[in-house]
């Protein structure tokens, strides 16, 4: 465990507790720790996870924007709902993007585990794309993936970051419920 794990780290629960609240300010928290994440996995080389982070980057700005400016006047995006064949379709996507990154990791690179982290970076994207857009759906694909982080990263001696994702899947169950919640007031 460095200092920049650490730092990472707590920049993570904020953002993440933040995205919980609805709070826009988990956009620009968040950027700062997929910088970090993106340079700690290059460093064990967890490439997918390196390459995932980058794209984060992308993403957070797309988030905060959705998130502030998006919307009737301005006002940002509410919690909504994809329908069965969005959300089918999506995860559709995130399996052949999966697929497609798992072979090139597997050939090209020394990666550590490059079907694994190509499949958690391509539904990490899905999960991460439906946040930005506040899809209630998130969640349930966050409690997923980040379970099955946890094991990668225990496997990879980044405990810290192991604790992160577990406290990472507790926090999607509760956004879960928040966001749940928050639909059926509008409903």
């Amino acid at each position: 465990m460095s200092g920049l794990e650490l730092f990472a780290a707590a920049l993570g629960v904020i953002a993440v507790w933040l995205t919980v609240k609805q709070n826009p300010w988990c956009w620009p928290i968040g950027l700062v720790m997929v910088l970090l994440y993106s340079w700690i996995f290059f460093e064990v080389k967890l490439y997918s996870d390196m390459l995932l982070q980058v794209i984060y980057a992308a993403l957070q700005v797309y988030g905060w924007w959705q998130w502030t400016r998006s919307g009737d006047a301005h006002q940002g995006r509410q919690v909504s709902r994809l329908g069965q064949q969005a959300v089918v379709f999506s995860l559709a996507i995130g399996a052949v993007g999966s697929l497609l990154l798992g072979a090139a990791m597997a050939h090209w690179t020394d990666a550590a585990q490059p079907w694994l982290d190509a499949a958690l970076t391509g539904f990490s994207l899905v999960a991460q794309l439906w946040m930005a857009q506040k899809r209630v759906q998130c969640w349930p694909l966050w409690i997923v993936v980040d379970v099955i982080f946890v094991g990668l990263f225990i496997y990879k001696g980044l405990y810290l970051t192991a604790a992160l994702y577990g406290l990472f899947t507790l926090l999607a169950v509760q956004g879960w419920r928040e966001w749940r919640a928050d639909l059926a007031l509008r409903t």
